[in-house]
């Protein structure tokens, strides 16, 4: 994986951003900062529970024997992760089955309404995600959800479709999987919601949809002795976050994700709740955002180009495309392509993103540009894992507890006090 800064900042930049970076980073590693209780990601890749890690790939096998669909059931980091890794690595158009479903990320009465018609008569799995059992868009959607998979397939079998991943000893949701018997998988102590896509609250689904999670794990390991061992000018994540540092100096206020590659949508979802959730306090950090292109080039790229000047990209390019296909040849030539007969399509899709960051840079807006291999399993996990490192180094480095979420109980409150729950 590279990283090129040239587009964004200077060198003397960088470097009156180092001191601070390897202060952070110093905090992050040595667990002595606010939010300490919560660094277990650090180790994960290196140190995760190879008896767990076999029940979820013995417990993902199962499924995708018996269900013809998984629903994952949780909301935040409790899918977001999970749903990241399985849109960018599965195919498109042709899914094999189990399919893999979401809900409780939201209340929409409709989208609730459309599934359960969807699912009723068919043999599906549910794997409800909750460290309490209590948050309400899960809960409510796992209440109607296994009624209606008993419904379909008796209590006695739905018992063997329903997987738990929650507390490993308290809780609603702990005590009601005890109670009935479903199999169950553990929600970290040590790791917050965002940081746990490499746990079982994400590969469990993972799994099910068939995805390498060795290789998954594999690429976090690489990744983690990167960040971890090399110094600073070796280190791409220390360096991604002095850069973003400088920029918020240079008083830019939107980082703008950009990927190619339509699959990755929900990977740009993640890193925005890991960024927006982690960094997001005391009025300090930046708004994470993100695009697709070339679409979005065609709504936003107006904005981006010419729009006010508190932004800069991070763009995502992989040099390799895991498939590819050639522009054919038209003796009419209507479309005027011919020029680009035989060409692959990821090498227009490559000169676009050129043209785009140049026009981008010539335009004021200071341009990262990431560059891994190809978009799979292991780079992925390097991916990961490089985002979480750079997150909590920034977050240190602002001075903020990146790991806590104080601000995401407040519309809890006024929902509780005007839906009547008892003690609101």
């Amino acid at each position: 994986m590279k990283l090129d800064l040239t587009e964004a900042l200077s060198q003397e930049q960088l470097e009156a951003q180092k001191q601070r970076v390897l202060d952070a980073f110093e905090t992050l590693v040595g667990r002595n900062g606010a939010g300490n209780d919560f660094l277990g990601w650090i180790d994960l890749p290196e140190n995760y529970d190879r008896e767990e890690y076999d029940r979820i790939l013995k417990a993902a096998a199962r499924i995708r024997e018996t269900a013809e669909a998984l629903v994952v059931v949780g909301i935040g980091g409790s899918y977001l992760g999970a749903r990241a890794v399985i849109e960018a690595l599965s195919p498109s158009y042709d899914r094999q089955t189990p399919e893999i479903l979401f809900a409780g990320n939201q209340l929409s009465a409709q989208e609730m309404a459309e599934l359960l018609d969807y699912l009723k008569g068919k043999t599906f799995a549910i794997n409800v995600i909750s460290k309490s059992g209590t948050t309400t868009e899960p809960a409510i959607a796992f209440r109607l959800l296994k009624s209606l998979l008993e419904e379909n397939v008796g209590a006695e079998k739905a018992r063997e479709l329903i997987f738990a991943t929650t507390d490993r000893q308290k809780g609603a949701l702990k005590t009601l999987a005890d109670d009935a018997g479903y199999e169950t998988f553990v929600v970290p102590d040590d790791i917050g919601g965002r940081f746990t896509v490499l746990t079982a609250v994400g590969l469990l689904p993972i799994a099910v949809a068939g995805i390498d999670c060795d290789a998954l794990m594999a690429g976090a390991q690489t990744m983690r002795q990167t960040t971890l061992q090399a110094d600073f000018d070796q280190n791409p994540a220390l360096s991604y976050a002095a850069a973003r540092l400088a920029m918020m100096e240079n008083d830019k206020k939107t980082e703008i994700f950009v990927a190619y590659e339509p699959k990755l949508h929900y990977f740009q979802e993640w890193w925005k709740q890991l960024a927006g959730e982690s960094e997001g306090k005391e009025g300090k950090g930046l708004y994470p955002t993100s695009v697709g292109n070339t679409t979005d080039l065609h709504s936003l790229g107006q904005w981006i180009q010419e729009g006010p000047s508190i932004h800069f990209e991070t763009v995502l390019w992989f040099d390799e495309a895991v498939r590819d296909v050639a522009v054919p040849e038209d003796a009419d030539n209507l479309d005027g392509l011919n020029y680009l007969a035989g060409k692959p399509l990821h090498f227009v899709n490559e000169q676009a993103m050129r043209g785009t960051r140049q026009a981008h840079v010539e335009g004021g807006v200071p341009n990262i540009l990431l560059t891994a291999k190809r978009l799979d399993a292991e780079t992925l996990g390097e991916l990961i894992y490089f985002f979480e490192v750079t997150i909590g180094v920034t977050g240190y480095a602002l001075g903020i507890n990146p790991f806590n979420q104080p601000g995401v109980e407040f519309y809890k409150k006024n929902m509780f006090h005007l839906l009547g729950k008892p003690g609101f």
